[in-house]
């Protein structure tokens, strides 16, 4: 069982950048992958990118690759997503989730079992 809490969520400027921690308890995240996925008022949740921790293999939807990064501190079991250059588009909650696997998809939210609660990521002038 694997808990996740996501925390750096908030409000920025166009252009601007933030960091997004999922903070992972409960098992190590060896041989998980790490999706982070977004919803906007009103739309489906779709995936933004994923993380294999068995592979080292990344993901990123078309609308953020380049602005978006997202990378793995061992030591302290979190998964990071930069984020620069948001654009109003961004704004949603942000979530991550995990499922044990080695292959890193974000195509279906389903493919994955443990969910955080989410942070709310407003980019606004």
């Amino acid at each position: 069982q694997v808990q996740l809490v996501e925390s750096g969520g908030g409000l920025v400027q166009p252009g601007g950048s933030l960091r997004l921690s999922c903070a992972a308890s409960g098992s190590t995240l060896d041989y998980y992958v790490i999706g982070w996925f977004r919803q906007a008022p009103g739309k489906e949740r779709e995936g933004v990118s994923c993380f294999s921790s068995s592979t080292g293999h990344t993901n990123y939807a078309d609308s953020v690759r380049g602005r978006f990064t997202i990378s793995r501190d061992n030591a302290k079991n979190t998964v990071y997503l930069q984020m620069n250059s948001l654009k109003p588009d961004d704004t949603a909650v942000y979530y991550c989730a995990a499922t044990r696997s080695a292959y890193c998809t974000i195509a279906d939210m389903f493919d994955y079992d443990y969910w955080g609660q989410g942070t709310q990521v407003t980019v606004s002038s």
